[in-house]
């Protein structure tokens, strides 16, 4: 419990992060998992990837992914064979995980359902230019990317902010988690541009102030920071979702106005209850 919002605030921030119990977990396990695939296959490269490495996972660990990209030989690489890579790392994961209910291939990666978190293992090539190449198995084609760059610019960015910056994006996602409105890429993505110039001077107006532009950045195609793709919001694919979207962004924006208008005349229980809709799994309790 906290009796300010500043305290309310630092315990959110704490709420939101994986035990160091859990970060020793997933060093371990993510360590084997590369072991595994070194067996079986020429590995050229092999790091962490995703929130993970951004630092931008939130707790608990059991909802999230750890994603392992797996840089493979060429002699690996066949124009139509997503799939068939996919399956072959299946195979690989599963000769060692034997008692491990869930592996199997999902879209871009092996997901391997732990009973505490899940591990995606991305395999991909190294790609002409800069960046790799990681199927896409439902659409049979091969996707540019490049996590590491991704990790620069969030890194970055968390800089230019004076560290400000992830607790923020952690808090959004905290907000996101319950509704699951946007993938929490493209959420973090909206946030970076809509704080790109901005001072963060408290978490509250941060939390307002993103809540309130992020709707400006749904009506248009949003470029991949690194520049790998035109829109990573096309999985908001219809009108509908997109004024869904808008419709809860507009209803947060609102309920984090009156929390620092309550805020401001004193009424800080009042102002616990606003804040407490927008992340009831995170925010505590006043008292």
């Amino acid at each position: 419990m906290a009796r300010t919002i500043d305290e309310a605030f630092r315990i959110l921030r704490g709420n939101l992060e994986i035990t160091g119990l859990q970060e020793s977990t997933v060093s371990t396990r993510q360590q084997r998992i590369r072991s595994v695939i070194e067996n079986d296959f020429t590995v050229l490269d092999s790091f962490l990837a995703g929130s993970y490495r951004r630092n931008t996972m939130i707790a608990p660990l059991a909802d999230a992914d750890i994603d392992i990209f797996v840089i493979l030989d060429p002699r690996y690489y066949a124009g139509s064979g997503q799939q068939a890579l996919l399956e072959a790392v299946r195979k690989s994961l599963r000769k060692t995980y034997t008692r491990t209910p869930r592996i199997r291939p999902d879209g871009h990666a092996v997901t391997i359902t732990f009973t505490d978190f899940k591990v995606d293992v991305v395999p991909g090539f190294y790609r002409t230019g800069g960046g790799y190449f990681i199927p896409d198995a439902t659409n049979r084609r091969w996707i540019a990317t490049d996590p590491k760059r991704h990790i620069e610019i969030w890194s970055a960015a968390n800089k230019r902010h004076d560290g400000a910056l992830v607790p923020l994006l952690k808090m959004m996602k905290g907000w996101n988690k319950s509704r699951k409105l946007l993938k929490t890429f493209h959420l973090e993505t909206i946030t970076l541009h809509v704080l790109n110039g901005v001072t963060i001077s408290n978490y509250p107006s941060g939390v307002r102030f993103v809540l309130d532009k992020a709707r400006q950045w749904l009506s248009a195609p949003l470029p991949d920071p690194a520049g790998y793709s035109k829109d990573i919001g096309a999985h908001l694919c219809q009108p509908t979702e997109i004024q869904e979207v808008t419709r809860r962004l507009t209803w947060a924006t609102a309920r984090a106005q009156e929390a620092e208008r309550l805020a401001a005349r004193g009424n800080v229980s009042a102002a616990f209850e606003k804040w407490s809709l927008l992340l009831p799994d995170y925010f505590p309790a006043y008292g």
